[in-house]
């Protein structure tokens, strides 16, 4: 459990569990939305950059990742040890979102269309950053990898780690 990706819903607890992790094992933490948008939530960044900013991060030999990018993932997969699956029910994860609000400066418009985006994880259809993709790459990750469908089980997992 060196190379660790954790997908899965906005509001899913992604960020908190990879530092919890990070708190345990003493590994990097990459959040994807660091890499995707530009500093306050302005605009995304170019692709390209953002693609070398993930290879620079998964280059590592230790390392956490975090986000629900499927094409990140699908970028890393092979580096992937550990492949870690928040699929809380959206009833779930809309209110974390609300609770936790806008992150780094984004506006109320575009803390709106987070809420919307999250709303439609499980209707998206031939999306990377989907349930579906999700799915995808949990049944596809050959090696160790954990569904985690509850805070009881993400809780009970993170007790597990040495």
């Amino acid at each position: 459990m060196n190379r660790i990706f954790i997908m899965g819903n906005g509001g899913s607890c992604k960020s908190w569990l990879a530092k919890q992790l990070a708190a345990k094992l003493g590994f990097p933490i990459t959040n994807l939305d660091d890499l995707h948008w530009l500093p306050g939530f302005v605009g995304e960044r170019p692709r390209h950059e953002r693609d070398q900013l993930a290879a620079k991060a998964a280059s590592c030999d230790s390392w956490i990742i975090e986000g629900i990018y499927g094409s990140v993932l699908k970028q890393v997969f092979s580096r992937v040890t550990t492949l870690i699956w928040l699929d809380l029910a959206d009833d779930e994860c809309i209110p974390n979102l609300v609770q936790r609000g806008q992150n780094d400066g984004g506006t109320s418009e575009q803390f709106q269309q987070l809420l919307e985006y999250t709303r439609t994880y499980r209707l998206r259809k031939k999306h990377l950053n989907s349930f579906d993709a999700h799915r995808f790459f949990y049944d596809q990750h050959p090696k160790q990898k954990f569904r985690l469908s509850s805070r009881t089980e993400i809780n009970d997992f993170l007790v597990g780690i040495q």
